[in-house]
């Protein structure tokens, strides 16, 4: 760095360079405000090219496995909307179950047989009822004639692990005479085989014992696919969590890379503030320097 020549006044090279060293310092202490004010070491590209690359990548799969998170706990609520309607209908087939027992004694009369025939009748609807309005966000999730299959995104990638599917079978159970959730022939179950009567006929015990074979069905069917959205509910709960300690440690290696050390940007605050001071007194003292010039003229 050359030294000004105190006797030449039309340029203060002295005063220059102190302002240089002045507006450097300013620059300096600007960019580590900003970062106190941001909380980020990288505010821009020119800070750190290589950092903000990287810390940018982070950052997407952060937000991605961010949303996955939400996918995931979308996915559980659906699986417990289902559970909670088969959950019901176990309810519903339990209390049938009981009204076939009781019918299927000889010690009821045609009156009283006739009475659970209206109470079966009325429970068939309401499973007719649970089967077609359980939905989630207007789709369909269970279902009498086919298989319900629902693929959740679980993860940022296009990657098979990151897919998640569930298949809950046809709530339906077939016996040999007819189906038990079948609308055209709910009462089938209760009749010898080849009846075409569509409604409950328990006015004979032997009927009501053919009931209960169709309800037994019934409940194992729903019990299976009650097992099938526990495990799926349970595989996600470890996909959440799996999820969450991933997240926590790409984010960590974001931070270590873009986000700001406090106690050392005021320490460099500190340090500047100090070099600001003295740099505007040592422009000061340039720019009166070339005074001392005068003293060599006479008066």
């Amino acid at each position: 760095m050359g030294i000004g020549d105190l006797s030449r006044v039309n340029t203060n090279v002295q005063a220059m360079k102190s302002l240089s060293m002045l507006q450097k310092t300013n620059d300096r202490l600007a960019t580590r405000q900003l970062r106190l004010s941001t909380g980020s070491k990288i505010n821009q590209a020119e800070d750190d090219s290589a950092g903000y690359i990287i810390s940018k990548k982070l950052e997407t799969k952060v937000r991605g496995q961010a949303q996955a998170l939400a996918n995931i706990g979308d996915a559980k609520s659906m699986l417990t909307v289902t559970e909670g309607a088969l959950t019901s209908l176990m309810d519903i087939l339990q209390t049938m179950k009981e009204k076939a027992v009781q019918a299927a004694n000889d010690t009821m009369g045609l009156d009283e047989r006739e009475a659970i025939n209206t109470q079966l009748e009325a429970l068939t609807k309401e499973i007719h009822d649970v089967l077609n309005n359980t939905k989630f966000n207007g789709n369909q999730v269970i279902s009498q004639n086919s298989t319900m299959s629902f693929s959740y995104q679980v993860g940022d990638t296009n990657a098979t692990a990151d897919k998640f599917s569930v298949s809950i079978g046809t709530t339906r159970v077939s016996t040999t005479t007819g189906s038990l959730f079948s609308a055209a022939s709910i009462g089938s179950v209760l009749k010898n085989a080849g009846a075409t009567a569509t409604n409950w006929d328990i006015t004979k015990a032997s009927h009501a014992r053919i009931a209960l074979g169709g309800i037994d069905n019934a409940i194992k069917q729903v019990s299976k696919r009650l097992s099938t959205i526990g495990d799926s509910q349970k595989r996600l709960s470890f996909k959440m969590e799996n999820l969450n300690t991933s997240m926590t440690n790409y984010e960590a290696a974001r931070s270590r890379i873009a986000d700001a050390d406090f106690a050392k940007e005021q320490m460099e605050i500190v340090k500047l503030q100090i070099l600001q001071q003295t740099g505007t007194a040592s422009l000061a003292q340039a720019n009166t320097a070339p005074q001392a010039v005068l003293s060599l003229m006479g008066n």
